[in-house]
């Protein structure tokens, strides 16, 4: 079995592995006294063909070269540049610290090279000696972001099993997969918590979790953005340990590290340094020390190197000092402070090890995920399904609400439906049902979404799935919940509020209370793809009121001012009024019954609809205009979706 994360670098390299750099499952180093499993190219069938094991390709050794960064700062106050012009090599087999105090530039440049930032970025980054190619690093590569973005409504075992089924091959059975997920667990200290929710997890398991995904599919590279934050001394200990493992094995990581513990900081095998976007000091962490003692700058007895180091790029020394380590480190240049210096392969010794003509053929076969976009629709909505039967707010609360306000609303208008005499009353209960229909699903899905952004952020940047494909899931798990709670507010207060029993009438009036429903989602699926929380729950309401405006309610659409009327033609409750009215008092209604003694002037339905300057044949034309708008707002969510996407990078 071929692993899909480890399919870049050069298979005819392998050849130059050296004797001891053998790969092992990930508990399976020989024994003292043991013979080492025979070296070969491909794994033999005997092997054992699980995911816990070393990368199957040879390791990866990363340089950049004059790395900058600028941001901008907001509307007509300038930009400010991050890093100036670093250099750094990092090499495979190592565990590396990019350390440095709070704004100096850690995370961007962590950033930076695991791709996640792609504007106001200068420099090059290489990779085995040639210039990256982003396609073929993102196969290579995961990022762990410092935040854990997990689904936490799913266990951990789910969360494994999704993650196998779309990232490893289709090929693979299940029980090659919960192999290899039963085998990754064990390694990370996770099998006994298998069926716990990932909301349930304590911050170092879910740390140990968000590393268990990424290793699915076995990467070369991984980057980790803070994974000590948060977590106990014991559990930065634990998650440091696995991720130096893992490093030993044959992979690159690298982490961004704030202030490590003396204990902590011995574990790491390479620090990087930052202070102000300028590198003070590369190479070996026991190297610091005579790194600084040799600079001018010598570290106290009994103070930890880490802690002094942080405290000299923080400046509390001086500025000048933060100018004699760059100078001395040559901003990153200078590798004679690594761990056997003189044996560090050049960049052209590198491009000779890994031949290009092996990885222009893979380009020919690869797409840009892991598996197709058929699997990956069937996955994520599998998925979908899974998390809205246990989402007491999307599904359960949505379901509970439709039937309170339906039951609330059918009170207070009760039998209004037949009678000629509370006709206007019957007018304002549409109304009322359209708000319903248009401020619920809308401001849920304003609030609910952005939370599903970060983790739609991690898992499309690190190749889970094409972004076509999770819109696609989202949009047909939520349908059977939107049409269900729909129809059941539709019945209660259909049935409570005395409408004509008329099937044709009821379906009419169920169809235009969907298409309200589906178009509002879209509109709170464009405000919460595009904004915040704070910003969306402001927005959403603000445009909502001229939507109202334009509906025909208050104002009739005959007296709106020439110079407003075209409002109508683009507010969706205009049309969802007016589709109500159609199936209501449309179809050629007969009169009314009028149960009070005085002469009821609405009784005669095409005089009620001659006074609301609305015709009754309009419905299959709201019903188009209806479809049009949903298929618009979708797209442009789509749209926005995906620019929101690139705007963060």
């Amino acid at each position: 079995m071929m692993l899909a994360g480890a399919q870049i670098v050069d298979e005819s390299s392998v050849a130059h592995r050296p004797e001891n750099d053998k790969i092992y499952p990930l508990n399976s180093r020989p024994q003292p006294g043991t013979s080492p499993e025979p070296s070969s190219r491909y794994p033999t069938p005997s092997e054992d063909e699980s995911l816990a094991r070393r990368p199957t390709k040879e390791p990866v050794d990363i340089q950049f070269s004059n790395i900058t960064c600028t941001v901008k700062l907001g509307i007509n106050k300038g930009y400010k540049q991050i890093l100036h012009g670093v250099n750094g090599r990092l090499r495979p087999r190592q565990l590396i610290a990019i350390m440095g105090p709070s704004g100096a530039g850690k995370s961007t440049l962590l950033d930076v090279l695991s791709g996640y930032r792609i504007t106001g970025i200068g420099g090059a980054v290489f990779i085995n000696g040639r210039g990256r190619n982003m396609k073929r690093f993102k196969r290579m590569s995961c990022y762990i972001q410092q935040d854990d973005r997990l689904q936490g409504l799913l266990t951990v075992s789910e969360n494994m099993a999704l993650a196998a089924d779309l990232k490893l091959p289709t090929t693979l059975d299940k029980y090659e997969k919960g192999e290899a997920i039963e085998d990754i667990l064990t390694s990370l200290g996770l099998y006994e918590h298998m069926n716990t929710r990932a909301a349930q997890l304590s911050g170092g398991q879910r740390k140990r979790l968000s590393i268990a995904l990424e290793l699915i599919n076995n990467p070369l590279i991984m980057f980790l953005d803070e994974p000590t934050t948060g977590l106990d001394s014991s559990s930065c200990t634990q998650v440091v340990q696995l991720c130096r493992n893992l490093a030993h094995q044959g992979r690159t990581i690298v982490c961004t590290v704030h202030q490590p513990s003396a204990s902590l900081f011995a574990l790491f095998d390479h620090v990087y340094v930052l202070a102000a976007g300028l590198c003070l000091y590369q190479g070996t962490t026991n190297n610091l020390v005579p790194y600084l003692e040799q600079a001018g700058v010598p570290c106290p007895i009994y103070h930890n190197p880490a802690d002094y180091v942080i405290e000299l790029a923080c400046g509390e020394y001086g500025d000048d000092k933060i100018q004699i380590l760059t100078t001395k480190s040559e901003n990153g240049r200078a590798l004679n402070w690594f761990e056997h210096p003189n044996s560090i392969q050049s960049m052209e010794a590198l491009r000779k090890q890994y031949p290009l003509s092996l990885l222009k053929e893979e380009d020919a076969y690869k797409g840009d995920e892991e598996t197709s976009q058929s699997n990956q629709r069937c996955v994520l909505i599998k998925r979908g399904f899974l998390k809205a039967k246990r989402d007491s707010t999307m599904t359960h609360l949505r379901l509970i609400v439709n039937v309170v306000v339906g039951i609330m609303l059918g009170s207070l208008f009760i039998n209004s439906g037949n009678e000629g005499s509370r006709v206007l009353e019957n007018y304002n209960l549409l109304f009322a049902i359209l708000m319903h229909h248009m401020m619920s699903p809308m401001m849920l899905t304003i609030l609910t979404f952005p939370s599903e952004m970060s983790v739609l952020s991690k898992e499309h940047f690190n190749r889970w799935y094409s972004l076509g494909s999770y819109y696609i899931s989202i949009t047909i798990v939520d349908l059977p919940v939107s049409i269900v709670s729909c129809f059941i507010f539709s019945v209660i207060i259909y049935v409570m509020s005395g409408q004509p029993l008329d099937i044709t009438r009821f379906l009419m009036f169920f169809a235009i209370s969907l298409y309200t429903v589906l178009v509002a989602q879209s509109v709170g699926l464009m405000i919460g793809a595009a904004f915040n929380v704070v910003n969306g729950t402001f927005l959403g309401p603000t445009i909502s009121v001229p939507m109202m405006m334009f509906a025909g309610f208050g104002v009739t659409l005959r007296d709106l001012p020439t110079y407003l009327y075209w409002g109508s033609y683009v507010s969706y409750l205009r049309y969802g009024l007016e589709g109500f009215i159609g199936a209501i008092y449309g179809q050629d209604r007969p009169n009314l019954e009028c149960n009070e003694a005085l002469y009821c002037h609405y009784r005669y339905p095409r005089q009620f609809l001659e006074e609301i300057a609305m015709s009754p044949d309009m419905f299959w034309w709201d019903v188009l205009a209806l479809t049009v708008t949903l298929f618009v707002l979708r797209i442009a969510a789509f749209i926005l979706l995906k620019w929101k996407l690139s705007a963060v990078r």
